[in-house]
């Protein structure tokens, strides 16, 4: 048996993860480097690749200063669940 509040922590480390990697993807796409995408959104190079390696989960708040800084929108949808059986 899981651990208390084990699955909230493993989705939390997922959508982290799943975050990082569609930012590190738009910033890629663009040809940028993550010192590049730090000074466009306001922040440091650490936070940008701490971020991207999925070490922390933004606010929406920084969410949205790095989708400006891509010149992208920034979207939250809610999608029908999937079962992984």
């Amino acid at each position: 048996m899981a651990e208390p509040g084990a699955e909230e922590v493993y989705a939390a480390a997922r959508i982290a993860f799943e975050l990082g990697q569609a930012v590190r993807g738009l910033r890629e796409q663009d040809g940028w480097s993550q010192t590049q995408l730090a000074r466009a959104a306001g922040m440091t190079q650490f936070a940008v690749a701490r971020f991207e390696a999925g070490g922390t989960v933004p606010t929406l708040v920084v969410l949205e200063r790095l989708a400006r800084a891509l010149d992208r929108r920034l979207g939250v949808r809610f999608l029908p669940a999937v079962d992984t059986f």
